[in-house]
């Protein structure tokens, strides 16, 4: 896992990094700062609608006594959403606005839900209730 995480770590940045120098050759420097502060600000308008979105929907839930688990993982997508957008960088971006529009959040959530059900019938995760 540590060696799949420190791969990531190198890749992912230098990654950015040569597709932000290469806009910048293609449309200039200013442009792609422009273009960057852009989708950040957009990322952020876009996490605070939907995260509202999402904890009504919760709020709503609770008052009708049912557990909002599906919206918490919502939540959960949102906020890395979010996240993915205020970090500068188009593969972050591209990966943030996936994971901020509904229909392209579902596939997420599906795969988070399948690695939650995975790790908790293995044991590797445990819950603990309090009365």
């Amino acid at each position: 896992m540590f060696r799949i995480l420190f791969l990531l770590l190198l890749i992912v940045p230098a990654a950015e990094i040569a597709i932000l120098i290469w806009v910048g050759h293609l449309i200039g420097p200013l442009p792609t700062f422009i273009l960057i502060v852009l989708t950040s600000l957009l990322g952020a308008w876009l996490a605070k609608k939907e995260g509202l979105h999402a904890l009504r929907l919760a709020q709503t839930q609770l008052q009708n006594g049912q557990v909002p688990g599906f919206v918490l993982i919502d939540g959960l997508c949102i906020l890395a959403g979010g996240i993915f957008l205020f970090t500068p960088g188009f593969i972050s971006d591209v990966i943030g606005v996936l994971l901020l529009i509904p229909p392209t959040r579902a596939v997420a959530k599906a795969w988070l839900l399948r690695y939650f059900q995975r790790k908790i019938k293995s044991g590797q995760y445990h819950f603990y209730w309090k009365r």
